[in-house]
């Protein structure tokens, strides 16, 4: 049996010691990275800096080669992680693009996915803006694959041919997120957002479950709006069902904002030639003024666990590192300055076979989002609201959402603590 072509020679744009990236998730350039991989051992040791995983592309083995660097270990990349290969960034999401520019995160060498060009010869970017715009303005190479299932969605750049130092079609289909599937707990947490949410508020939503979930218990609102970093198949979904119009919005009226398309066919349908969908880079979706400037600005983030004071760690579970800094609490702030804004933070109230506490009276990692940032914390047991309360009015509030079954052991643990 031959084997599979290796794609483009990659030999001659590539240089030992670079640092190589490329869209995340759905953005990923299957074509070209599996090339890189393929033709790993020729082009010298390599950085590679990743986001969120959605493929098999990467796998611990290939560290014979590539150094990995990552803002976090979300998706396929936890097995690097688990690996210890995967080396983490720590950072908020919004840092990414001026570490880019600054060159704190240089970047050699940027790898995109890009639809065929419209009319005036322009490629978008299809999937992914964010912090694309920044690597596009420092990397010294510049290599694309023209896939024709990827979307034409507007955005703050279209690419022309010069923009390219490479330019190839598509060996393979851009790469399907399964949607998921809630879970009951998913759901009753859904159902107390919802209640939360009113008619004209502009959603942020983080990545997982619990957004979908909240996505499909809102079909019922008016004039909902859309700002966010990261979109799934949810969006369509509330969008058919006209509650998602744009229209109150106080800035980008009649437009929904995204910073990365993370979903399937579905998702690209909705995406391709559509007015109503704007891409917008990091500094735009994240920054903090802009997000102020949006009122009833709802942002719905998750957490691995939170601790009786506010304090969420969305970055290392069991040991291991599986989330990231990321954005939350870029919108968690953002909301919390916005007029009528809701900063949330959602997520079951218990782990696994057995059931272990999601809300812990000391965090088993770090501090991603400290406590003077929490706003509303919610499990399928209730809503705590943070804002404005003291420590002891605090461990009352998140005793309250916890599991029953675990209120007790928590609330000895808390009372050792206060007498530290």
């Amino acid at each position: 049996m031959s084997e599979a072509p290796s794609g483009p020679d990659l030999s001659r744009w590539i240089r030992d010691g670079d640092t190589v990236t490329w869209g995340q998730a759905m953005a990923e350039p299957l074509t070209l990275t599996r090339a890189l991989v393929a033709q790993r051992r020729q082009l010298g040791r390599l950085r590679v800096f990743v986001g969120i995983g959605a493929s098999d592309t990467l796998r611990p083995e290939h560290s014979d080669s590539f150094d990995f660097i990552g803002y976090g270990a979300s998706g396929s990349h936890r097995a690097l992680a688990r690996a210890n290969v995967l080396d983490i960034l720590p950072c908020h999401y919004s840092q990414l693009p001026t570490l880019m520019r600054s060159g704190a995160l240089r970047i050699d060498v940027l790898l995109l996915q890009v639809s065929p060009p419209d009319a005036n010869g322009g490629h978008s970017l299809g999937m992914a803006h964010e912090y694309l715009l920044a690597a596009l303005e420092v990397a010294r190479v510049v290599i694309a694959e023209v896939n024709p299932d990827v979307p034409w969605v507007s955005g703050e750049r279209t690419l022309l041919a010069q923009d390219f130092d490479l330019l190839i079609p598509a060996a393979f289909a851009p790469i399907d997120a399964a949607t998921p599937r809630p879970g009951a707990a998913e759901q009753s947490i859904a159902e107390r957002v919802a209640a939360l949410v009113e008619d004209g508020a502009t959603l942020q939503l983080g990545i997982g479950n619990v957004p979908e979930a909240v996505l499909a218990a809102l079909r019922d609102r008016h004039d909902l709006g859309l700002h966010s970093g990261s979109v799934g198949d949810g969006i369509v979904g509330l969008s058919e069902s006209g509650a998602l119009t744009n229209a109150r919005k106080t800035i980008d009226r009649g437009v929904s904002v995204a910073g990365v398309l993370m979903g399937s066919s579905r998702l690209r349908a909705w995406a391709h030639h559509n007015p109503a969908l704007q891409m917008r880079g990091t500094d735009y979706t994240h920054n903090p003024d802009v997000l102020a400037s949006i009122d009833r600005l709802v942002a719905i983030n998750s957490a691995i666990e939170v601790d009786l004071t506010g304090q969420v760690n969305a970055e290392v579970a069991a040991g291991a590192y599986v989330g990231a800094v990321g954005g939350a609490m870029d919108f968690l702030r953002g909301a919390a300055r916005s007029r009528g804004g809701l900063p949330i933070v959602a997520l079951p109230s218990t782990v696994g076979q057995g059931a272990s506490s999601r809300i812990v009276a000391a965090l088993s990692g770090p501090v991603s989002t400290p406590r003077a940032d929490a706003g509303l914390i919610i499990t399928e047991h209730g809503v705590a609201d943070l804002r404005g309360q003291s420590l002891a009015a605090r461990v009352r509030r998140m005793l309250a959402i916890a599991a029953p079954e675990h209120r007790e052991a928590l609330e000895r643990h808390a009372h050792e603590l206060s007498h530290h």
